[in-house]
C-alpha cells in the first residue's frame, strides 16, 4: 500500500515551519474580547492547543475556549463580541464553514486558518498555511496550523508570549533532527502484532491532546484501533479494559505530573502490558527532539508519524488513502458529506 505522499509530507514539516515563521502576516486580536478556537478532528486538536497556550501564558487572565465546530455550528451560540478562529485543512468542510456564516450573521470577528487551495472561506481574514496534502492522513498541515496559531497567540499577547515565539524559532531545527530518530523495533511490533487488541496512548497537559492527535493518525494510517487520553483519565475506570499483551505508548512528562506517569506505567506492567516510552532521550521507544514545553505539541507528534509509516509498510495499510482503497469504505463514505 502507498505511503509515498504521506512520507513526503512528514519530511516537509521543518521547511514548512521555517517559512511560516514570517509569512503570512497575522493580526493582533483583542485580548479583552472572548476568543473561540474551533475545528473538527485534527483541527480541533490544534484549537485546543491554541486555547491552552493562551491560558498558560496569561495564567488565565485572557480567556480562550476550544469548541468542536459541529457543536458550535449546530447547538452553541456565537456572540457579537466573539473572535472566532476556525481551523480547517482544506477550507471545504460543512461545519467549519457553517460556523463562519453563523459568526458573520451576528457580527463576530472571524479568522480562518487553512491550506493553500481554491476554497475561499467567508472569513474576515484567511491565513494560508501550506499546499493541500495528497495523503488523507494529515501531518504537515497540522504542524503548519499550529505554527500559525502560535504566531496568532504571539500577536494577541505581545510581550506575554515572547517565550512562546522565541521557542517557536527553534522548532525547524528540532524537527529536522527528529526525522532521523526511528521508532524502536518494539514500538513497531506493538502495532504490527496487536492481535486485534486496542492500544493506548497517554500524556498529561498538552501531551494529552497530542495523545489524541497521534492516536487518530495511527487509526487513519495503520487501520489499528488506538485510544489517546490524559494519563489521569487512563487511571479512572479505564483499567477495567487493560489486559496482558496490550500495548501502551506513554508520553513522559516534561516536568512534575504528580507521579502519574510512573503510576500508570507500573499498573500496566503489573498486568503484563507492553509499555513503550515516548520521550526526548536516547532510551525512548519513540524519541522526539528536546524542545521547550510549549512546543511539544508541534515536536512530539513527529515520531508517531514515523511510526505510522513503518507500521503501514509492515501491515499493508495506506496512510495516503485511509482505507478508501477498499470498495466497502468508499461506498459507505459516498453517502456522507463532511
Amino acid at each position: 500500500m502507498s505511503t509515498l505522499h504521506f512520507d513526503r509530507h512528514v519530511a516537509e514539516q521543518p521547511d514548512t515551519v521555517r517559512r511560516l515563521l514570517t509569512d503570512p502576516e497575522v493580526p493582533a486580536l483583542d485580548p479583552e474580547r472572548p476568543i473561540v478556537f474551533t475545528g473538527i478532528g485534527t483541527s480541533l486538536h490544534a484549537a485546543q492547543i491554541a486555547a491552552g497556550w493562551v491560558e498558560a501564558l496569561t495564567n488565565g487572565r485572557v480567556r480562550a475556549s476550544a469548541v468542536n465546530a459541529h457543536d458550535l455550528a449546530v447547538t452553541s451560540a456565537v456572540q457579537p463580541t466573539d473572535q472566532v478562529v476556525v481551523i480547517s485543512h482544506r477550507g471545504t468542510k460543512r461545519y467549519p464553514n457553517m460556523v463562519l456564516c453563523k459568526a458573520a450573521e451576528v457580527g463576530a470577528t472571524t479568522v480562518c486558518i487553512t491550506g493553500v487551495g481554491q476554497a475561499e472561506p467567508e472569513a474576515n481574514l484567511v491565513l494560508r498555511t501550506c499546499p493541500q496534502e495528497k495523503a488523507s492522513t494529515h501531518t504537515v498541515s497540522h504542524t503548519a496550523a499550529l505554527t500559525v496559531l502560535a504566531r496568532l497567540v504571539g500577536a494577541l499577547l505581545d510581550d506575554a508570549a515572547s517565550e512562546l515565539i522565541d521557542a517557536l524559532r527553534d522548532v525547524p531545527g528540532q524537527l529536522e533532527r527528529a526525522l532521523a530518530f526511528r521508532p524502536s523495533a518494539a514500538a513497531v511490533d506493538a502495532l504490527v502484532h496487536d492481535e486485534g487488541v486496542p492500544a493506548l496512548i497517554a500524556g498529561t497537559g498538552t501531551d494529552a491532546i497530542t495523545a489524541q492527535e497521534v492516536a487518530l493518525k495511527l487509526k487513519e494510517g495503520t487501520y489499528r484501533w488506538v485510544e489517546g487520553m490524559h494519563t489521569e483519565f487512563a487511571l479512572h475506570g479505564t483499567p477495567a479494559v487493560f489486559r496482558p499483551g496490550m500495548s501502551a505508548f506513554l508520553i513522559a512528562p516534561p516536568g512534575e505530573d504528580g507521579g502519574r506517569y510512573e503510576d500508570l506505567s507500573g499498573f500496566l506492567r503489573k498486568l503484563g502490558a507492553r509499555v513503550l516510552r515516548c520521550a526526548d532521550d536516547d532510551h525512548a521507544d519513540l524519541r522526539f527532539a528536546r524542545t521547550h514545553p510549549l512546543m511539544r505539541p508541534i515536536v512530539a507528534t513527529l515520531p508517531f508519524h514515523l511510526l505510522v509509516s513503518e507500521v503501514a509498510r509492515e501491515v499493508g495499510s495506506s496512510p495516503d488513502l485511509t482505507h478508501f482503497e477498499a470498495e466497502a469504505w468508499k461506498a459507505a463514505f459516498s453517502e456522507v458529506t463532511l
